[in-house]
């Protein structure tokens, strides 16, 4: 535990001189950037993955930028610091779901979650902000409700990105469980069930899924679609301030104590 507050320190003290230094000198952008990075690597480290899959850095990287940007703008619940991450490089017959408790660095759930079946077979490929396409969306979304619907509860996604999916919350895009998302599909179609484009989760799992993470929180749709990449606002916005992780602040409190 010491190993990993003094980690968190000196990044976060590293961090803190560069930003400052350069603020009025045209590099304080670069270094911000460079600082969410370093914090996102220390952020990593320190979450314990157990004997769960370990969601690839790549992935985790951009979802973090995300999520302390959209922090940072007030978009998120500050009492649930949640993120969920649905990387969608990453077959359907892998475990590709990861929610992380980012306060405590541990792993609620990693598990099966489906994209539309107009974005692929077992991987997705293609990807829409367009009603009618069945295709998954990707990017950034807020949590909202949960409602009842012909999945039982379900989750309301409100997609952040413009442009890329945005349109969510009009084309009923949500969090809902399927009995198509379960190891018995796979077995049956060498593949996992598809969607009209939501993030469908495994029938037994969805209440608690949607339990954990409803009212404000961040999911991340991650594919390395060039474009996205380039022009996502909410991945490419440079944070103000020096970015400090939840994980980061709960740390130096328990050093302080």
């Amino acid at each position: 535990m010491k190993k990993v507050i003094v980690s968190v320190l000196v990044c976060l003290i590293a961090s803190f001189p560069y930003t400052m230094v350069n603020a009025g000198q045209g590099g304080g952008l670069n270094n911000r950037a460079a600082n969410v990075t370093c914090c996102a690597s220390d952020a990593y480290k320190s979450i314990n993955f157990c004997s769960c899959s370990k969601l690839p850095y790549e992935a985790f990287e951009s979802a973090y930028k995300g999520y302390m940007n959209l922090k940072s703008a007030g978009k998120l619940n500050n009492d649930k610091q949640i993120i969920t991450v649905c990387d969608f490089k990453l077959p359907s017959t892998e475990k590709r779901m990861w929610i992380i408790d980012l306060a405590n660095g541990k792993v609620l759930f990693n598990t099966y979650v489906a994209h539309g079946q107009g974005s692929g077979d077992d991987f997705a490929t293609s990807f829409s902000n367009t009603d009618n396409t069945h295709k998954s969306s990707l990017g950034f979304y807020v949590t909202g409700e949960t409602y009842n619907g012909k999945h039982g509860t379900s989750l309301r996604l409100n997609g952040m990105d413009q442009g890329f999916n945005d349109a969510a919350y009009g084309r009923g895009i949500v969090v809902h469980g399927a009995d198509y998302v379960s190891d018995r599909y796979i077995n049956s179609q060498d593949r996992l069930g598809r969607s009209w484009g939501c993030p469908a989760v495994p029938s037994n799992l969805s209440q608690p899924i949607i339990n954990a993470i409803k009212d404000g929180t961040c999911l991340f749709i991650y594919y390395p679609e060039s474009r996205y990449m380039k022009s996502a606002y909410w991945l490419n916005k440079s944070v103000a301030d020096v970015p400090q992780s939840p994980l980061a602040t709960n740390l130096v409190a328990v050093a302080g104590n």
